[in-house]
Formats: C-alpha cells, sequence, structure tokens
C-alpha cells in the first residue's frame, strides 16, 4: 500500500477548524449555561451606602463611622474581578478607632456598570466626588495597584481633599522597556484598537467569561500571594464577574485604556502630600523607577 503524505496545509486548516469549532462552543456556552446574574453578598461586613456622581452614576460604598479623627478612605485595584473585598482586612482593622470608607469604583462592586467608555479621568473624578460628597473633609486614602494612579491624579487635581496617602504596589513605575501587557499597549497607542477587538459584540461576553472562570482567578490571584490564596477572595471574585455589565471596565483594563502614559511625570511627581509606598516583588508590575521618583 502506498503511503500518503499529508499536506502542510492540510494539517493547519485542520488546526484551524479546531480552533473555530471550539470558539462557537464556548461562545455558545457563554451565551447559554453561565449565569450573569448570580447574587452579590457585601464584600465588607458593613453598612453600605450609595450616592450618585454626575459623571460615574450610582455609586456604592461601605462606611463605618464610630471612630473619631481622620477618615480613612480605601481604594481597590482594578482587574478582572477587582472589589472592595481587596481592602476588607485593613477596612476591619480600622473600623471602630476611625471613620473608615471603602469606595466601589465605577464599573465594579456594586457600583453602576453601564456600557459606556471607562479612563483614568472618570476614575479620579468618582473618587473627588466621594471625597466632596460623601467625606466632606480631608481624608488619609490607602489604594491598591491602579486605583494608586487614580488617587494620585485626584490628589494633584483637588489637593486639599487629601491628607495622606498610602500607596500599596502602585502601578506606572515600571521602567519603560520592562513594561508589558495592558500597559505596553497604553505607551503603544494600541489601547483603542485592542479594545475594539476584545469588546466586539459578538465575543465580548465570551471573553469575558474565560477570565472569569474560577480557575483564571486563582491563577492571577496566585501570582500574587506567597503561600495558600485567599479562598474568600477567589470566591467573591468569580460573584462579582458574573453580573450584569461586569465585563464593560475590565475589557476597558485589559487593552490598557486605564493606564496613564507617562503617569510618573505627569501625575506622581506633582503630589504634594505625603506618600508612603509600600511594595514588594510584583507580578505585575516593578518599581524601577520609584528611586527617580524619590529624588525629585
Amino acid at each position: 500500500m502506498k503511503k500518503q503524505n499529508k499536506q502542510p496545509g492540510q494539517g493547519l486548516a485542520g488546526l484551524a477548524t479546531g480552533a473555530l469549532t471550539l470558539g462557537a462552543a464556548w461562545l455558545a456556552y457563554s451565551q447559554f449555561f453561565i449565569d450573569h446574574n448570580m447574587a452579590l453578598p457585601p464584600a465588607i461586613d458593613s453598612d453600605m451606602y450609595f450616592f450618585n456622581d454626575p459623571t460615574a452614576g450610582l455609586l456604592y460604598y461601605y462606611a463605618d463611622r464610630r471612630g473619631s479623627g481622620r477618615p480613612l478612605v480605601l481604594i481597590h485595584s482594578l482587574n478582572a474581578a477587582g472589589s472592595s473585598y481587596e481592602m476588607r482586612p485593613l477596612f476591619n482593622r480600622y473600623r471602630g478607632t476611625r471613620p473608615v470608607y471603602a469606595l466601589d469604583l465605577p464599573g465594579f462592586g456594586f457600583s453602576e456598570r453601564a456600557n459606556r467608555r471607562y479612563s483614568p479621568e472618570l476614575y479620579a473624578a468618582a473618587i473627588r466626588s466621594f471625597l466632596s460628597q460623601v467625606v466632606g473633609q480631608p481624608a488619609d486614602v490607602v489604594a491598591l495597584s491602579l486605583g494608586c494612579e487614580f488617587v494620585a491624579r485626584a490628589a494633584v487635581e483637588r489637593p486639599e481633599m487629601f491628607h495622606k496617602l498610602a500607596f500599596i504596589s502602585p502601578s506606572g513605575l515600571t521602567a519603560g522597556r520592562k513594561r508589558k501587557g495592558s500597559q505596553r499597549a497604553t505607551d503603544q497607542n494600541q489601547s483603542d484598537g485592542l479594545y475594539r477587538l476584545l469588546a466586539a459584540p459578538l465575543w465580548a461576553q465570551a471573553l469575558y467569561d474565560l477570565l472569569g472562570t474560577r480557575r483564571i482567578i486563582r491563577f492571577f490571584l496566585g501570582k500574587s500571594f506567597v503561600g495558600p490564596i485567599d479562598q474568600g477572595l477567589a470566591d467573591y471574585g468569580y460573584l462579582t464577574a458574573h453580573r450584569p455589565g461586569a465585563r464593560h471596565a475590565p475589557l476597558h483594563f485589559v487593552s490598557g485604556l486605564l493606564f496613564t502614559r507617562n503617569v510618573r511625570e505627569t501625575i506622581y511627581e506633582k503630589l504634594a502630600q505625603p506618600v508612603l509606598v509600600i511594595y514588594d516583588r510584583d507580578a505585575y508590575v516593578r518599581f524601577d523607577a520609584l528611586s527617580d521618583l524619590l529624588l525629585k
């Protein structure tokens, strides 16, 4: 029997057909079998309130006003499943000793998750409104990761609202050539095109559903923990990723639209408040430029 050799094109065609089949199957599974309206409990065991921001819409926050002294405001990070649960340990540590607040940023938690344009300016405006409308006096503000960029922008624009700042693993301090992923897309002006690709109506929800699987959430959390991850944080991340409109803000994040180009020079260096920066090894950002910032 004569052996027939397959042409290279046949193998590639088979792979392409298989990929298309898997993609179509996931699209169908996402649309018909994934619950996008899961019940979401509060991220923090505390009273919850809301206010209306003229730009970002209805925003929710947690508050414990029993303590005295200067208010403490907590701002979570942004990722595929971000929420105030990230700030829960700090909230619980300081509640009762001073007024403490944790804001669900626009597009996350219980806050409005509209299909709209999300931007650094939007988040900074929401933080300013929160301090002005809700807190009502200069506050100490603790922010995590990308949330630090938004707080810094707001503090530069309205310095009288901010007393002291604490930034945990702040983004925007990675040396230019070492930036990667979403931050590199920002630097290379590719974010708009990438967002249009990711947010295409045909597959946007299915793509986000991949990011919101338990396995993927645990994978990314594992890069941020030494030892076992916080199971409560992972479980809450899964629930908050399965709410109506959950994909809109995270897809802006993944595409790089929420990072600020040259944020060290344009934002961080203009801060007038005392700033504490807390960092260690981080899988997503580096801090090479921090020493340059300290010299300013």
